[in-house]
């Protein structure tokens, strides 16, 4: 009985079962990129303020008007198939100024979708709603360090 291909077989599936676990954790590169886009349907870009960001409101990486220009280490990660998006920055010298969701009451929204390293694993304790653009986001402040999120939900000013 040749024992070759379950061998092949078994090893393959190691491999793989390695790379599911190892590869959110490596370093942005090609491969991992691309395996971001085709596999987990999520890409990301970092610029080093705000003002370097995109200013289209239809562009993939444009970030929402309530962000300070002067935000510096600006790191964003969307989901490809549809709205929800991840955004960590640090302020400059323009403070984040205080929610705006007076619209109409905010939606609750769960945790986050998308993953990142740069992404903390507890920030739902801490936040605000804000509803200035077309999408409602969850806001968390730490010190200078802001995180933001967003399944999509529009924002209650656009709806209806």
């Amino acid at each position: 009985m040749n024992r070759r291909p379950l061998v092949i077989a078994a090893a393959t599936v190691g491999v793989l079962a390695t790379a599911a676990f190892a590869l959110p954790n490596l370093p942005p590169n090609p491969v991992t990129d691309t395996i971001d886009h085709r596999v987990y349907k999520e890409k990301g870009k970092r610029f080093a303020t705000a003002a370097d960001a995109p200013a289209r409101a239809e562009a993939a990486f444009a970030l929402p008007s309530w962000i300070p220009k002067d935000a510096t280490d600006v790191r964003i990660r969307v989901r490809t198939t549809g709205e929800a998006r991840l955004i960590r920055f640090d302020l400059g010298k323009t403070p984040l100024d205080g929610p705006r969701c007076t619209a109409a009451a905010p939606k609750k929204q769960g945790e986050p979708a998308l993953h990142a390293r740069w992404w903390p694993r507890t920030v739902r304790s801490e936040v605000r709603t804000e509803c200035r653009d077309s999408h409602q986001y969850q806001v968390a402040v730490r010190g200078k360090r802001v995180y933001a999120w967003t399944d999509g939900t529009p924002s209650p000013r656009t709806q209806g």
